[in-house]
């Protein structure tokens, strides 16, 4: 069953310059806190020890900062990492120090933060010309991602709708970096994985969108190209958001019960879903609108010497 009738008619378009009002607005405000505050790398980017401990009750963060200050742990940052009895500390590289040597002297000075016993549960170490070159890599994925997309589309679809594409990666793209930014979230290698993926996600939604544009700029006879995009904006709305919200659901579970390891990953993924799922409705067929699309550019190019049959069509 339908979840929405097939005759289903929102103006979207009509609200396009409202909807575009609103995603300069978002990408204005992710640019200025990216620019301003930049974002909260995380230790795959930035290089250091990650040390993380399991307390018998509750420590507050205070006295686990002041225990490493007075061991001469520099540059540290400390937070709760799931409940008030589990703590994450990420050390910044520790000059001669190798990093087991870094990593236990830490935890000597952390099991005086709280009565009771301390449980070591986790290490990590990341080298700061690792950490540099993972951040260089990271970046150029995804401008090689978007290349790649740019030329996919410009091949099958006409040249509008590919830089339409571009444009609405782009913008869910940005828009979700700038939540992290914004909200001082931890980025990391998991969550760039998300990134790439909400990549694949929103191009696979324009393009679901787009063959419809373009199927029924070749079927309809009548209608202006805003009138055509209504149309197939309409026809592929239910497959859109059903898709969109199972995948909310599975990524919803994982948020709450996967646990603080894929929580940045999972957040990422749901910010892009829906900043993905709007965009594909407004910004990538606004943009194709706006760029001048029309039914002349993407009709079937007239074969010479084809026969014609008695109704016209060619045979």
């Amino acid at each position: 069953m339908r979840l929405f009738k097939s005759s289903l008619n929102i103006n979207f378009m009509a609200k396009r310059k409202l909807a575009m009002a609103f995603s300069i607005s978002l990408i204005a405000f992710a640019l200025i806190s990216l620019l301003a505050r930049g974002l909260s790398l995380g230790i795959d980017f930035t290089g250091g020890t990650l040390v993380e401990v399991g307390y018998q009750q509750p420590v507050e963060l205070s006295k686990v900062r002041s225990v490493l200050e007075e061991a001469g742990f520099a540059g540290t940052t400390v937070q709760h990492f799931g409940t008030p009895k589990d703590v994450l500390v990420r050390l910044a590289p520790g000059g001669e120090d190798d990093s087991a040597a870094l990593s236990s002297r830490a935890f000597a000075e952390l099991r005086q933060a709280a009565a009771g016993e301390a449980e070591l549960r986790r290490v990590e170490f990341v080298g700061p010309q690792v950490g540099d070159e993972l951040a260089e890599d990271g970046g150029l994925a995804m401008l090689y991602v978007l290349i790649g997309i740019l030329i996919y589309v410009a091949l099958r679809f006409e040249y509008r709708f590919a830089l339409g594409s571009v444009i609405a990666l782009v913008h869910d793209v940005v828009i979700t970096i700038g939540a992290f930014s914004l909200f001082a979230i931890e980025f990391d290698l998991t969550v760039l994985a998300a990134i790439l993926a909400v990549i694949g996600y929103s191009l696979n939604d324009t393009i679901v969108v787009f063959d419809r544009i373009r199927e029924n700029f070749r079927k309809l006879r009548k209608g202006t190209p805003e009138q055509v995009i209504n149309t197939s904006i309409n026809q592929t709305l239910s497959r859109t958001l059903v898709t969109s919200g199972t995948t909310l659901l599975v990524l919803a579970a994982l948020l709450i019960f996967g646990g603080e390891i894929i929580h940045g990953f999972a957040l990422a993924l749901i910010i892009g879903i829906v900043i993905g799922t709007y965009s594909s409705i407004y910004v990538a067929s606004t943009a194709a609108l706006m760029l001048g699309v029309s039914k002349s550019d993407l009709m079937p190019v007239k074969k010479e010497g084809a026969d014609i049959a008695s109704d016209g069509s060619q045979v």
